[in-house]
This record gives C-alpha cells, structure tokens and sequence, in this order.
C-alpha cells in the first residue's frame, strides 16, 4: 500500500531538475551596459568597435567586456556610473550617426543560454524604465478627415460630370473648419449639393454667395467630431502597442488616461531615445506619378515648379517632379515584410493592401501602364533642442522619393518597394508600416525615468517578504506536523522553485504585485497539505491504521482541495481579463501559485510520504 509507479518519480524528479535548471539565471543578475547601434547612414562593424574601445580607454572608463554581435556593440560595465559616464563619452565621440542607448545585460551563462534559459523579466517597479505621458493632437484627427474628403469630393464630382472651380479647406472667424467647393454657376452647385447630400449624409452641407461665386459649405457635425477624435486615441493606442511589441518590449502598459492622452510605460529601457524615435515616428509612404516633361534639376534651382506639380528630394541625390494627385497612401497598408529583391539583390519591403486599397490601385495603375510611379517615403519628427539654455521643440517633415519605377504591369493586393539603403532600413520601414501610421501626432508631455536604484529597493523588500512569510510557514508546519509538516516544507520550497522557473520560461513580467501574489501562494501552498493531514489525523483517532489513514486522507481531501483551488483559480482569471497592467501581474503569479502548489502538495509530497512510510509495517506516523 501507498506506493508510486517508477514513472511518477521519475516525472516529480524531471520536473524538480528543470524547474532547478531554468530557475538558475534569476540567481546572476545583470551588468549595467550600453548598446551602441547605427541610424540609417551608418554602420556598425569592426572599425566602430575598436573606436568604442579608445574612446573608453581614453577616457579611463573601465569596463568588463566589449562584444560586437548582430550589427550591435554591447559593452558591459561592472557599476552604473561607469555606464552613465561611458554614454556621454561614447555619444558625443561617435556623433549623430548612432544610437547609443543604456541597458541592463543579463549574465546568464552561456551553458544556459545555450538551453534557452532567461531571466524573468521584471517590470517598471521593479526594474526600472521609463514612463511616457503623450497628449494626442484630436485636432489634427478632424483636420485630416477633412483633408480627405477634399480628395472625396474631387472624385465624387468629377465622376457625375460636375464643374466646379476649386476645392479647399476653410476656417473661419470662429475657427470652425471645414471644406468649400466654388462653382461658376448657380445650377452646378446645386446639382452638387444633391449628390453630396446623397453621399454623405452625415455631413452638414449649406449653400453661400460671396464674393461673386457659388459654394458650397461642408462641415463635420459635433457627433463626427467627436467620433472622429475617440477614434483617432483608440487608433494611435492600438499603434502604440503594435510598435512596442515590435520592438519587443516586455510587458508594457499603454492605456488611455483622460479624452487625448496616452501613458506608456516600458519596464527595463533606461535610455528614452531609442524609445521616442519609435514611438513618435510617423513613417508612412504616397505612392505618385511622376512628371517626364520638365527639368527637376531646373525647377529646384530657380524655384519655380510647374502648376500641378511638386518638387521632392531624391534619397540618392537630386530631385524630381511628382504629380499632385496621390495614387495610394499608406492608410491602406495591412501587411509589410523586409527582405531581399530577387533581381537586384538589394533590401526590399513587400507591402500587401486591404480590399479597398487594392481596388483604387489596380485601377490607377491599369491607367497608367509604361508611365513611371515614385514612391515618397514620409516621416514627421519632433526634435528638443536647447536654445539660450531652454529646450525648444521643434517639428518637421522628411519627405524623400526612395524609389522609382516604370509600371510594367497592373498592380493589385502585394507588391515591394526597393531602393532602400540597407536591410535595418527595410526592418524598420516593415515596422512602422505593419504596426500602422499613427492617426494625429503626438507630443510627449511627461517623461519620466524610474532608475534601477528604486527598483533594487522594491525587489529587496518583496524578496524579505517572501523569506519571511516562507520561514514563518516552515516554522509552524514542522512544528504543529513533525514529520509530515517538513515534507509539507519540501513541497513549498519545490514549489517555489517551480513558479520562478516556469515564470522565466514563459519571460512573464514580475511586479510588485506579482510578488504580493508570490507571497500569498506561500500561505496558500500548504492549504492543501494541512487538510489532508487533518484528515489522516482524523482517521487515525478513528482507529484506522497508519497506512490507511494515510490513503484515505489524501483520497478524501482532493475534492475539498479541487474546490477550494478551482474557485480562487475562476477569480485570478477575471482579475486578469478585466484587470489592468499591474492587476494582471497579480493575476497570472496566482494562477501559475495555485496550479503549481496543487501539484508540488498533492503529488510531490505524497512521493515523499510513499518513500517513508509506503509498503512496510508502520506502528505510528510522525504527525
């Protein structure tokens, strides 16, 4: 009686050699370290490496280690103010063309790492980061719809054959907006104002005599407005979020706080650049005809350029004349991956439209079959600069043609783009592209940085926390259960082993009140073993002899244990569905607590009992 199968030891002792394995890299800690990468014009290689290294030595910086791996320099350092000061030497000897950005470098070894073995990652409390608070621009959001339906409204007309003789966007006295159609005749525009009526109903359309012509009036009602900037938050939150699962950042919390403002917070970046570059960056591309009847060079040297036309930048060098009318943007853009051109085995991006932007680009491409497309690549960018000790921000516009092509063929739903400067750029583009353009700018208004300092100090007193309530149930179970009370402590110290490990495998974010939900697993954890040792207690007054009692007490008690476990496993899972960041945590450290102490108290210490006491004449249990 009370025996196992081989094949149950041998699972609790594979479990128990894993867990050990892959809870290890927790006990290493980090190096303090800076991650120097290149921007689009440079590059990063062995030369870069070595003037990193002088730069340091010069500077009588000391540090561990310099390595160069995947086109990144990592240098690790053995204390922070190393790290703080190499920076400012590193940037400013460097210059403009790298990113160099601070890090914490984990010091796995590589026998570990070789097994996939990682730390868990820890979140803003604990690890430190950054916190952004940005304000959204809804204006622009009502700005840009507006925008858009000029292009509507010039389609729409020229459709149905209606003459008019400008379309433009408004302002008014009031500082209402909204776009004005002038029209040469009476009769046209009121033949335009049935068919826009017709089209857009939702739009507030009014007829006005000024000036010795015809317009019509089209303004967005207040419910558009407002739909139209609720909209453009919950857009730039789902942008957000897609750029900074991208970028691979763990855990971060991006939510809405108030009508136009968004907070991020991204545990275990210490460097905010790197962070804004992504963040902020509206990289997004317009896809025009270009013009092969007049001199670019020309036009940009005297300034005067055609009417209908507008002059661009060539990323190689020059200029050229693209039509006005844009073919396609980037709005329609569902998928985009990097990779390389079959036939001129440069970088590429190949882009794939939704329904609606493959139809508007077969058709105009089918139109203009042997006429040559340039594709503008369009980036916004705000820049803090300090003048007269002040910072200053300032905002402009990259707009360049990276690429030129003869329409050979009619396009539809995937295509590439070349002319790209390197495969980090086709990545980058691939990104910003496929996590989406951001709806209305923003602007970061709060920044802050939570040092590794702070977060030293939360993960010393959650780690006493958890040392402490640990020690007191070790303490009261080998007391108030002798023997069977230090199995129950065997159990929880297994089952500790276990949450951590299975924690790192899955690279779940630990908080704060991640570590709250670790300390309550500890008291949780032996529930289980103190109900069925009040049952085995409970046989033996009954008379029941030794083993018995040990077999009924661990027969019973499972459906009071399932139950008891079951329900608060059905709270943790709403905790996390309707939760927020930090309730999350909570929630999943509990969930993975109770699933990993029912097996370690149930299963593990039950091996244990079986090993002393099963199939041998017991007279008395130590309990």
């Amino acid at each position: 009686m009370n025996q196992y199968p081989a094949w149950k030891y041998l699972l609790l002792l594979v479990v128990l050699v894993v867990s050990i394995l892959y809870a290890l890299p927790n006990l290493y800690g980090e190096d303090p370290a800076l991650q120097v990468s290149s921007s689009r014009t440079t590059a990063v290689d062995i030369s870069t490496k070595e003037k990193v290294r002088k730069l340091l030595q010069d500077a009588n910086v000391s540090f561990k280690s310099i390595v160069l791996a995947n086109e990144q320099i990592l240098v690790r350092f053995p204390d922070t103010e190393s790290q703080l000061k190499a920076k400012d030497v590193v940037k400013e000897g460097l210059g403009r063309g790298y990113i160099v950005a601070l890090n914490l470098a984990p010091r796995t070894p590589e026998w570990l790492r070789a097994m996939d073995a990682a730390p868990m990652y820890l979140g803003l409390d604990l690890r430190g980061g950054v916190h952004f608070l940005m304000e959204v621009d809804v204006d622009a959001a009502v700005h840009q719809a507006e925008e858009r339906y000029i292009g509507d409204f010039r389609s729409l007309l020229r459709e149905n054959k209606v003459r008019y003789a400008k379309i433009s966007r408004f302002v008014d006295k009031n500082g209402d907006s909204g776009v004005e159609v002038k029209f040469k005749s009476a009769e046209a525009r009121d033949k335009a104002e049935r068919l826009l009526d017709k089209e857009y109903p939702d739009l507030l359309i009014e007829a006005d005599d000024r000036e010795g012509g015809f317009f019509l009036l089209a303004r967005l009602s207040e419910k558009e407005m407002r739909e139209t900037r609720k909209l453009a938050l919950k857009q730039n939150i789902t942008t957000l979020r897609n750029r900074v699962n991208e970028l691979g950042v763990a855990e971060p919390v991006i939510q809405q706080q108030g009508e136009d403002r968004i907070v991020v917070q991204l545990p275990g970046v210490q460097d905010t650049a790197r962070a804004k570059e992504i963040l902020g960056a509206t990289a997004t591309l317009e896809f025009r005809l270009t013009d092969e009847t007049h001199d670019a060079d020309e036009a940009a040297r005297t300034g005067r350029v055609p009417a209908g036309l507008k002059l661009y930048p060539k990323r190689e060098g020059g200029y050229v004349l693209l039509k006005n009318r844009v073919m396609l943007t980037g709005d329609y853009i569902i998928d985009a991956s990097s990779g390389i051109d079959q036939q001129s085995g440069g970088p590429a991006v190949y882009i794939t439209l939704d329904g609606k932007g493959a139809k508007i680009f077969s058709k105009v491409t089918g139109e203009n079959v042997k006429k040559l497309m340039s594709v503008v690549f369009i980036e916004k960018k705000t820049e803090t600069r300090m003048v007269d000790g002040k910072p200053v921000k300032t905002r402009h516009t990259v707009e360049e043609v990276i690429n030129t092509a003869r329409i050979q063929e009619q396009l539809s739903k995937r295509f590439q783009i070349t002319g790209l400067d390197s495969t980090k750029e086709a990545h980058n583009l691939a990104l910003l592209l496929r996590a989406g353009a951001l709806a209305a700018p923003i602007e970061i208004v709060e920044e802050r940085t939570i040092g590794p300092s702070l977060g030293q100090e939360n993960i010393d007193q959650g780690f006493a926390s958890v040392v402490i309530g640990f020690v007191l149930v070790l303490v009261f179970m080998a007391i108030w259960y002798r023997g069977f009370g230090l199995i129950a402590d065997l159990a929880l110290a297994f089952n500790l082993v276990v949450i951590v490990a299975v924690l790192s495998m899955l690279q779940a974010t630990l908080t704060l009140p991640g570590i709250a939900g670790i300390v309550l697993t500890v008291g949780m954890a032996v529930d289980a073993n103190v109900l069925i040792f009040e049952r085995i207690r409970e046989e033996l007054r009954n008379g029941v002899s030794p083993q018995a009692a040990i077999n009924s007490g661990y027969a019973k008690a499972f459906s009071t244990i399932a139950d008891a476990n079951i329900t608060t496993l059905i709270a943790a899972v709403i905790l996390f569905g309707f939760g927020t960041g930090p309730i999350k945590g909570f929630a999943i450290t509990l969930s993975i607590g109770i699933l990993t102490s029912m097996f370690t108290a149930i299963m593990g210490t039950r091996a244990v009992v079986n090993l002393v006491y099963g199939n041998r004449r017991v007279e008395k249990l130590s309990i």
